[in-house]
C-alpha cells in the first residue's frame, strides 16, 4: 500500500514539474495573435540575422579642377578608395554642408614686412564664416599664446583678430617667466620643455625661435571635445613656416597622429612669397597629411582671398564611407582617393588610425 502511495505522489509530481514547464514555455512563446506568424515546428530550419559587427571610415574630400575651383557634381562611383593597397567600396556619398569648429594659428613672430601684410588681413578672416561656424584664436612664437575660446559671435571674433597685434620678436611665455620654463641659476635647466632657451641667444644663432609643431599640437587639443560628428575640426596655420625643431617637446610624427586620430584638417596660408624653397616643407607636409590646402600670400587684398576660400572649401567636402577590408590589426592605414574624370585635383588625408574614424556600421 506505501509503495502504491509513493507511486502515485512521484506521478503527480511529474505532471506538476511538465505542467510549470509547459507554463513557463508558453510564457515565453506566447500563441500568436492575428496578422502573426506561427512559430515554425520543431525540426525545421530557422532563419536567423546574421549579425556582423563592422567599422566605417569617413573619408573628407576636395576635388579641384585646373584653375583651382571646386568641382561640385561628382557621384559616387567616381570615386575610388585604396586603403594600404586594396581597392574599397564606396558605400555613401555624403555632400551635406556642416558647419565649422576653426582654431586660427597666428604666427608672432613673422618679418615686419610680413607682419604688416598678415595683421591687417586677419579682420577679414570672419567674412568666410557662417552663423553657424565657430573659432578660436591663438598666437605662437616660441611659446602657445591662447586666446579667448570657442565663440560663435562673430562681432566678439571681430573684434579680437582687430586687436590682434602680431611681433616682429619672440614675446615672453604666457607664465611672464622670461625663460618660460624651469631654470637653475637662472638658466635654463637642461631638457626643459618648449621655449626654455634664452630668446636673444637664439637671436645671435641665427636658429629659427618658434616651436610651430607644438603650437599645432597645442591647437589640436582645443579641438578633442569638439564633436566631429556634426562638425569639420580645422585650424588654420598662417605662417612663415620656420621652425625650431630643436625647441619642440613635439616631434611631428605625435602631432600627425594626433591630428589624425581626430580627423582634423590643417589648413596654411603662408607668407613670405619671395622664399619658395625648403622653410615652406613643415606647412606642406601638415596640409597635405591631413587633407587640406596650402596658399602662398605676397600681399594683404591675396590672404583675404585666401581666408574665404579655405572656409568654403572645408565646408563644402564631399565624405565618403566605406567599410574596410583588409588588415584590421594593424593600427595605422594608408589611404589613397582617386576620382574617374580626368585633370582634377583630390585632397584628402594620407591615412588614419585604426578604430578612430570608425563608427558602428548602420544595420
Amino acid at each position: 500500500m506505501k509503495s502504491l502511495r509513493k507511486l502515485a505522489l512521484q506521478a503527480a509530481g511529474a505532471a506538476f514539474v511538465l505542467y510549470a514547464a509547459g507554463g513557463y514555455a508558453q510564457s515565453q512563446n506566447p500563441p500568436p495573435t492575428a496578422g502573426t506568424k506561427p512559430a515554425q515546428a520543431e525540426g525545421e530550419q530557422t532563419e536567423r540575422p546574421i549579425v556582423v559587427n563592422t567599422t566605417e571610415v569617413v573619408v573628407p574630400v576636395t576635388v579641384k579642377d585646373r584653375s583651382g575651383n571646386l568641382v561640385p557634381d561628382l557621384k559616387r562611383d567616381e570615386f575610388r578608395v585604396f586603403e594600404d593597397g586594396i581597392e574599397q567600396e564606396v558605400r555613401r556619398l555624403n555632400t551635406d554642408v556642416v558647419p565649422i569648429s576653426m582654431v586660427v594659428l597666428i604666427d608672432n613672430d613673422l618679418r615686419t614686412t610680413d607682419m604688416k601684410q598678415v595683421e591687417p588681413s586677419l579682420a577679414s578672416i570672419v567674412a568666410g564664416l557662417s552663423a553657424s561656424d565657430e573659432a578660436f584664436i591663438c598666437r605662437f612664437d616660441q611659446y602657445f599664446h591662447e586666446g579667448k575660446g570657442f565663440t560663435r559671435d562673430q562681432d566678439q571674433l571681430l573684434t579680437e583678430l582687430r586687436r590682434t597685434k602680431l611681433e616682429s620678436r619672440s614675446a615672453t611665455p604666457p607664465s611672464g617667466d622670461p625663460f618660460g620654463g624651469p631654470t637653475i641659476n637662472g638658466a635654463p635647466a637642461p631638457g626643459a620643455p618648449m621655449g626654455t632657451a634664452n630668446p636673444s641667444l637664439r637671436a645671435i644663432q641665427g636658429q629659427p625661435t618658434k616651436a610651430l609643431d607644438d603650437a599645432v599640437y597645442e591647437s589640436a587639443l582645443l579641438l578633442r571635445d569638439r564633436d566631429s560628428k556634426k562638425r569639420r575640426k580645422i585650424i588654420l596655420l598662417i605662417s612663415d613656416g620656420k621652425n625650431g625643431a630643436k625647441f619642440n617637446t613635439h616631434k611631428y610624427e605625435v602631432v600627425r597622429e594626433e591630428l589624425l586620430r581626430q580627423g582634423i584638417i590643417v589648413y596654411c596660408v603662408a607668407t613670405g612669397s619671395e622664399y619658395f624653397d625648403r622653410k615652406f616643407n613643415r606647412l606642406v607636409s601638415y596640409a597635405r597629411d591631413t587633407g587640406g590646402d596650402i596658399y602662398y600670400g605676397a600681399k594683404q587684398d591675396s590672404f583675404s582671398e585666401f581666408y574665404s576660400r579655405i572656409t568654403e572649401e572645408a565646408r563644402n567636402q564631399y565624405v565618403l564611407i566605406y567599410s574596410p577590408r583588409g588588415d584590421s590589426k594593424v593600427d595605422y592605414h594608408k589611404i589613397e582617393v582617386r576620382v574617374r574624370r580626368p585633370d582634377l585635383e583630390v585632397l584628402a588625408r594620407e591615412g588614419y588610425y585604426g578604430g578612430t574614424f570608425a563608427t558602428p556600421a548602420k544595420k
